[in-house]
């Protein structure tokens, strides 16, 4: 690859990063979304590590590339991208593009919510984003894909750990949960490198449990990462605190938005959340999401629930990164 320039727009949401790649990446091929996914995998990867790894970035850097929909119904598409490679699903972002979409004209504005559907590699979500008269964003929501609870209560031996209880669940990505206590852990008292290496080694132990499943595309059949919780019900009194450690021991700043869907899922198979209630969720620096089930849907042997995701996003720049030819860091470096 020769000299290359690539434009960014950067933002956050509850903490965690979202690097919005908007000019100078290479042509993507592929007639569905997946099939794109697939191709900037095989072929332009070295770009995702450019610019989430140093020196551009960081370890814990999060990336959102948009791409032509090929849903009928989708205003915008996107890739998502982290430091192990392509996720199918993210919360953070979705709120962040949310916001994006409107004050960038990518969409029209409607006060006072503006309804735009959002192409991901999971599937089609339906974003509503706040709008005042003057065109200001004041908050951003995101209806789920069909989400549900693929495993509960299983006990298993975690290495060092001895035995954990935890539950597999499905938000757009599969999660393993678990309660902090079981690591004999707190989840905003404990140093965040213990948590990491509880959440990492139940990932690892889960990795190929055959409750990682169900989806419509086997593309979504990997486990994303593991949330470690307080064990706490979200009431809007006491948030309940999490921390997500996913993808190669990646944490999420913010609650996780598609840990927030899972979380919602499984607390609906358990019957401990009534349609229309709205939980609260913490994140390990103290920002805050909230999940709400606004329908469940009966397939015979599955039940799946979607989840409204609330929570707000904030630009904090622009970039613009080059590629030069004779640097040997081009493509990016980890320390960690």
């Amino acid at each position: 690859m020769d000299e290359l320039e690539i434009h960014t727009t950067e933002m956050h949401a509850g903490g965690e990063p979202v690097r919005i790649i908007e000019r100078g990446f290479p042509a993507i091929e592929g007639a569905t979304l997946l099939d794109k996914r697939r191709f900037v995998r095989e072929h332009h990867d070295d770009l995702r590590t450019a610019l989430m790894f140093e020196p551009r970035g960081h370890d814990d850097m999060y990336g959102a590339l948009l791409v032509e929909p090929d849903h009928p119904d989708a205003d915008l598409a996107v890739l998502f991208m982290h430091n192990e490679g392509y996720s199918t699903m993210c919360g953070h972002a979705t709120l962040a593009l949310g916001r994006y979409a409107i004050e960038r004209r990518l969409v029209e504005a409607v006060s006072p919510e503006t309804h735009l559907v959002l192409q991901c590699p999971c599937g089609p979500v339906d974003v509503y984003v706040d709008v005042d008269e003057a065109g200001k964003v004041s908050g951003t929501r995101f209806h789920s894909v069909d989400a549900f609870a693929a495993a509960l209560d299983l006990e298993i031996e975690v290495p060092g750990y001895g035995t954990i209880v935890c539950d597999i669940g499905y938000g757009g990505a599969f999660y393993a949960f678990a309660r902090a206590s079981a690591f004999g852990l707190e989840v905003r008292g404990s140093p965040v490198a213990e948590l990491v290496a509880a959440a990492a080694a139940l990932t690892d132990t889960l990795r190929t449990h055959p409750a990682i499943g169900g989806t419509s595309d086997p593309d979504l059949h990997f486990l994303y990462g593991s949330i470690l919780t307080d064990g706490l019900p979200g009431m809007p009194s006491a948030a309940s605190a999490n921390i997500c450690v996913f993808a190669d021991a990646q944490v999420d700043r913010s609650p996780t938005g598609s840990g927030v869907t899972a979380r919602i899922a499984l607390a609906t198979a358990r019957g401990e959340v009534e349609p229309g209630e709205v939980r609260h969720f913490r994140s390990v620096i103290g920002t805050e999401m909230t999940g709400t089930v606004v329908a469940i849907q009966d397939h015979g042997d599955t039940t799946t629930v979607t989840v409204e995701v609330g929570g707000k996003a904030h630009f904090t720049g622009r970039s613009i990164f080059t590629w030069e030819r004779n640097d040997p860091l081009a493509k990016g470096f980890r320390v960690r």
